[in-house]
This record gives C-alpha cells, structure tokens and sequence, in this order.
C-alpha cells in the first residue's frame, strides 16, 4: 500500500545536559491521502514530536518519514503546521497575518489580486471574512485561531498538521471550533494529523486514533478506526452506541491496557 504519509521505524533521541533523552521508538504510521487521524496519549508521550518530524520541524534519530513519495527533511509549504498558541504577529491585521503566508508560497506566481483573493478566501472559509482588518488584540482566543486555521488553509497544503490547536480554548469555544474543523475539512478534503489530550474530541474528528504508550521510548500501542459515518453531529452522536464504544476503548488503552503493551515491549 502506498500510504500519503509514510513513517518507518522512526526513532527520536534528544541529548540533554543529563544524557539521552529516548522519546519515540520503531515508530511505524502509514496515512492516506484525506484522512484524518488523530494521535492521543498522556503527557510525555512524544506526540507533538512524532507530529514535529511529520512537519519536518525535528529530523529523526533514525528511521524514514515520507510525504508523497518525498522523504521529509525540512519543513515545506505542503505541511501547514498550527499550533496550540495560533502565533499571529500582534502588529498586523487578520487579513496581513493570512497574506505574508500566501505571499510566501504562491508571490512568485501569482498577482496581488490573485494573493489577495487567496488571503479573504481562506478567511471566509473559517467565517472571519469580517475581520479582515482587525488586529489580535481586538478579536478573542477563538477568532485568532480561526485565523491561525486560515493562514495554514490558504497555502493549500497537502496535509494540515495540528498540535492542540483547541486546547487553550474554553470548553464552548472549543466544541464550536471542532464542528466548524469538521465542515472546512470536508470541502477541502485535507489530510490531517492532529495531536490531543482530549478523548471526545479524537473519537469526533478522527477516521483513525492512534494511542501512544507513555514515554520515555514510546511508541504506537494501538490504532483504532472510527466506524462513525461522515457527517458527523456531536449532539446526535452522544446516544450512539459506537461513539460511545470507540471512547471507552480509548480511555481503557490510555487508563488500562498502554502499562501492558510497555511490559511486553520491555
């Protein structure tokens, strides 16, 4: 099979001031091409630096990462990365913080009216084409990451790389943001990984959930597929009983069954 993202044996040492430092071990991940698949597991984990050599941010110890057939030896514009703070620089408006993105990826080939086009686009795909010329300060915690989720949105990446990038919202906020991912990924069709903490949020978004032992040398423990149909509807799901199935096997991997694949890999 010829996966989209491909993760062979991947390994990650850090060397820290106390020595080595194992955080990832024989990770082994294949995505296709417009899945979503989230990883998930406790703190410590190595799920935002499996997520970081997705992105090309981290070179692994060993192993091989492909995307599309091409090795990932730096970051591109191919893998959109947001993350759980959404960086937008403070002295720009929405719509500047949007186009310096655009500029960068498509400004050799296009014409400004073509980059701006692309910039306001993106932002009425995440419902904030009426804050274009709002700054950060003037807009909340949910607007900037929809901001964030645009900016990434409108280099038209292969795959979308998110590490929590919901996790510092309120608990509104967040579930409005999940739905509002949901529908964006569906017109776009874009490849996700995600990382989370949040077990509702994984079994909600994701075709695949991939459960990560705990660190330090952790590793994949379980991958489990969401039988859930698309589209998906959180108040209708929350009396379904293979919503509620699929998050009780998450919770007895994170809770019960990750100590045991530790032991039989120790």
């Amino acid at each position: 099979m010829n996966s989209f993202i491909q993760v062979e044996h991947a390994e990650m040492v850090f060397a820290t001031r106390k020595g080595n430092f194992h955080a990832l071990r024989d990770i082994n991940l294949n995505v296709e091409r417009g899945e979503f698949v989230t990883l998930i597991g406790h703190s410590g984990c190595g799920k935002s630096t499996l997520l970081n050599l997705i992105a090309g941010l981290t070179l692994p110890t060993s192993g091989t990462l492909l995307c599309d057939n091409r090795e990932i030896a730096a970051p591109g514009p191919e893998r959109a990365v947001v993350f759980q703070n959404h960086s937008l620089l403070p002295w720009l408006t929405c719509s500047e913080n949007v186009h310096l993105a655009v500029e960068r990826v498509f400004g050799a080939k296009e014409s400004k009216a073509q980059l701006k086009a692309r910039t306001e686009a993106a932002l009425e795909l995440v419902g904030m084409g009426h804050a274009l010329a709002k700054r950060p300060h003037e807009i909340s915690g949910g607007m900037k990451q929809r901001v964030g989720i645009a900016r990434a949105l409108a280099m038209e990446p292969k795959v979308l790389l998110l590490d929590e990038p919901f996790g510092a919202l309120d608990a509104l906020t967040r579930a409005h943001l999940q739905d509002e991912l949901l529908k964006i990924v569906a017109r776009t069709h874009s490849t996700v990984v995600m990382v989370t903490h949040d077990v509702d949020e994984a079994v909600l978004l994701s075709d695949r959930i991939v459960m990560m032992t705990n660190g330090p040398a952790a590793t994949i423990g379980e991958i489990l597929t969401v039988t859930l149909e698309r589209p998906r509807n959180r108040v209708a799901l929350a009396d379904d009983a293979r919503y509620v199935k699929h998050r009780k096997q998450v919770l007895d991997f994170l809770y019960t069954r990750h100590a045991k694949v530790q032991e039989l890999a120790a």
